[in-house]
Protein backbone atom coordinates (compact mmCIF):
# COMPACT_ATOMS: atom_id res chain seq x y z
CA UNK A 1 0.00 0.00 0.00
CA UNK A 2 1.34 3.36 -0.76
CA UNK A 3 3.15 4.64 2.64
CA UNK A 4 1.01 7.65 2.62
CA UNK A 5 -2.20 5.84 3.84
CA UNK A 6 -3.07 3.63 6.38
CA UNK A 7 -5.96 0.97 6.85
CA UNK A 8 -8.82 1.93 8.60
CA UNK A 9 -8.92 0.64 11.97
CA UNK A 10 -11.19 -0.46 14.12
CA UNK A 11 -12.84 -1.89 10.63
CA UNK A 12 -16.13 -4.01 10.51
CA UNK A 13 -16.00 -5.69 7.41
CA UNK A 14 -19.82 -6.73 7.85
CA UNK A 15 -20.85 -3.07 8.10
CA UNK A 16 -18.71 -2.84 4.87
CA UNK A 17 -20.29 -5.30 2.95
CA UNK A 18 -23.61 -4.21 0.70
CA UNK A 19 -23.55 -1.68 -2.40
CA UNK A 20 -21.27 0.83 -2.95
CA UNK A 21 -21.69 3.56 -5.65
CA UNK A 22 -18.17 5.68 -6.99
CA UNK A 23 -18.45 9.31 -6.89
CA UNK A 24 -14.89 9.74 -8.22
CA UNK A 25 -11.92 7.58 -9.32
CA UNK A 26 -8.31 8.45 -10.76
CA UNK A 27 -8.59 7.13 -14.43
CA UNK A 28 -7.23 2.98 -15.17
CA UNK A 29 -7.41 1.27 -18.04
CA UNK A 30 -9.78 -1.18 -16.68
CA UNK A 31 -12.94 1.11 -16.05
CA UNK A 32 -12.09 3.56 -19.13
CA UNK A 33 -15.84 5.10 -20.16
CA UNK A 34 -17.73 3.54 -17.37
CA UNK A 35 -20.53 5.22 -15.61
CA UNK A 36 -22.80 4.51 -13.17
CA UNK A 37 -20.15 2.27 -11.77
CA UNK A 38 -21.02 0.28 -8.74
CA UNK A 39 -19.66 -2.19 -6.06
CA UNK A 40 -21.83 -5.06 -4.25
CA UNK A 41 -19.95 -6.74 -1.77
CA UNK A 42 -20.98 -9.87 -0.07
CA UNK A 43 -19.39 -12.60 2.37
CA UNK A 44 -19.10 -15.80 1.45
CA UNK A 45 -19.62 -19.32 3.45
CA UNK A 46 -15.72 -19.34 3.28
CA UNK A 47 -15.48 -16.29 4.89
CA UNK A 48 -13.84 -14.27 1.37
CA UNK A 49 -15.93 -11.58 0.58
CA UNK A 50 -17.49 -11.55 -3.39
CA UNK A 51 -16.87 -8.17 -5.07
CA UNK A 52 -19.18 -7.45 -7.91
CA UNK A 53 -18.14 -4.73 -9.98
CA UNK A 54 -20.81 -2.85 -12.61
CA UNK A 55 -20.88 0.14 -14.87
CA UNK A 56 -22.31 1.45 -18.21
CA UNK A 57 -20.05 1.79 -21.21
CA UNK A 58 -21.42 4.95 -22.63
CA UNK A 59 -19.28 4.07 -26.05
CA UNK A 60 -20.61 0.83 -26.22
CA UNK A 61 -24.50 1.74 -24.53
CA UNK A 62 -23.95 -1.74 -22.60
CA UNK A 63 -23.42 -2.83 -18.88
CA UNK A 64 -20.76 -4.37 -18.03
CA UNK A 65 -20.13 -6.56 -14.62
CA UNK A 66 -16.72 -8.24 -13.20
CA UNK A 67 -16.72 -10.61 -10.40
CA UNK A 68 -13.97 -10.88 -7.96
CA UNK A 69 -12.63 -12.10 -4.67
CA UNK A 70 -11.63 -10.06 -1.93
CA UNK A 71 -10.11 -11.31 1.69
CA UNK A 72 -8.33 -9.52 4.57
CA UNK A 73 -5.05 -8.97 4.41
CA UNK A 74 -3.62 -9.00 8.28
CA UNK A 75 -5.78 -7.94 10.86
CA UNK A 76 -9.65 -9.10 10.99
CA UNK A 77 -10.49 -5.33 12.21
CA UNK A 78 -8.03 -3.51 9.84
CA UNK A 79 -9.46 -2.25 6.63
CA UNK A 80 -6.40 -4.05 4.59
CA UNK A 81 -7.80 -6.39 1.93
CA UNK A 82 -6.64 -8.27 -1.24
CA UNK A 83 -9.04 -8.36 -4.09
CA UNK A 84 -8.67 -10.71 -7.39
CA UNK A 85 -10.66 -10.50 -10.59
CA UNK A 86 -7.85 -12.29 -12.46
CA UNK A 87 -7.16 -15.93 -10.89
CA UNK A 88 -4.29 -15.80 -8.56
CA UNK A 89 -3.44 -12.14 -9.33
CA UNK A 90 -4.29 -10.06 -6.01
CA UNK A 91 -4.13 -6.53 -5.78
CA UNK A 92 -4.20 -4.61 -2.94
CA UNK A 93 -7.43 -2.64 -1.54
CA UNK A 94 -7.00 -0.18 1.42
CA UNK A 95 -9.67 1.75 3.29
CA UNK A 96 -7.86 4.81 4.23
CA UNK A 97 -10.86 7.06 5.19
CA UNK A 98 -14.66 5.61 6.21
CA UNK A 99 -17.12 7.62 7.89
CA UNK A 100 -18.01 6.30 11.62
CA UNK A 101 -21.54 5.19 9.89
CA UNK A 102 -20.13 3.28 6.79
CA UNK A 103 -21.53 6.05 4.26
CA UNK A 104 -18.05 7.07 2.62
CA UNK A 105 -15.30 5.55 1.64
CA UNK A 106 -11.59 6.40 0.52
CA UNK A 107 -9.70 3.50 -1.04
CA UNK A 108 -6.58 3.28 -2.19
CA UNK A 109 -4.85 0.30 -4.55
CA UNK A 110 -1.13 -0.32 -4.13
CA UNK A 111 0.04 2.78 -4.92
CA UNK A 112 -1.54 6.32 -5.19
CA UNK A 113 -2.05 5.74 -8.65
CA UNK A 114 -5.35 4.22 -7.48
CA UNK A 115 -8.26 5.97 -5.62
CA UNK A 116 -11.56 5.60 -5.36
CA UNK A 117 -14.14 7.80 -3.78
CA UNK A 118 -17.45 5.43 -2.78
CA UNK A 119 -20.82 6.19 -1.20
CA UNK A 120 -23.80 4.50 -0.31
CA UNK A 121 -25.90 6.79 -2.11
CA UNK A 122 -25.29 7.56 -5.90
CA UNK A 123 -25.07 11.11 -5.49
CA UNK A 124 -22.84 13.42 -2.97
CA UNK A 125 -23.19 17.42 -2.65
CA UNK A 126 -20.33 19.08 -4.51
CA UNK A 127 -19.56 20.24 -0.47
CA UNK A 128 -19.04 17.23 0.55
CA UNK A 129 -16.74 15.54 -2.24
CA UNK A 130 -14.63 18.71 -1.86
CA UNK A 131 -13.98 17.33 1.57
CA UNK A 132 -13.20 14.15 0.70
CA UNK A 133 -10.85 15.10 -2.07
CA UNK A 134 -9.25 17.22 0.48
CA UNK A 135 -8.52 14.11 2.49
CA UNK A 136 -7.25 12.23 -0.85
CA UNK A 137 -5.16 15.25 -1.80
CA UNK A 138 -3.10 15.45 1.99
CA UNK A 139 -2.86 11.25 1.46
CA UNK A 140 -0.67 12.36 -1.72
CA UNK A 141 -3.06 11.83 -4.73
CA UNK A 142 -3.54 13.22 -7.50
CA UNK A 143 -6.77 15.02 -7.32
CA UNK A 144 -6.70 16.97 -9.87
CA UNK A 145 -6.63 13.92 -12.43
CA UNK A 146 -9.91 12.87 -11.06
CA UNK A 147 -13.09 11.50 -13.33
CA UNK A 148 -16.29 11.90 -11.48
CA UNK A 149 -18.24 9.34 -13.39
CA UNK A 150 -22.07 10.21 -13.98
CA UNK A 151 -24.26 8.20 -11.85
CA UNK A 152 -27.58 8.53 -14.47
CA UNK A 153 -28.78 4.95 -15.21
CA UNK A 154 -29.99 3.73 -11.16
CA UNK A 155 -33.39 3.20 -11.68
Amino acid sequence: MPQSVEPVSPFNIDRYLGTWYEIARLDHSFERGLSDVSAVYSRNDDGSITVINRGYHTENQQWQQAEGRAVLVDEPDEAHLKVSFFGPFYSSYVVFYLEPDYSVALVSGYNTDYLWLLAREPIMDKAKIARYVAIAEQAGFATNRLLYPAQSQHP
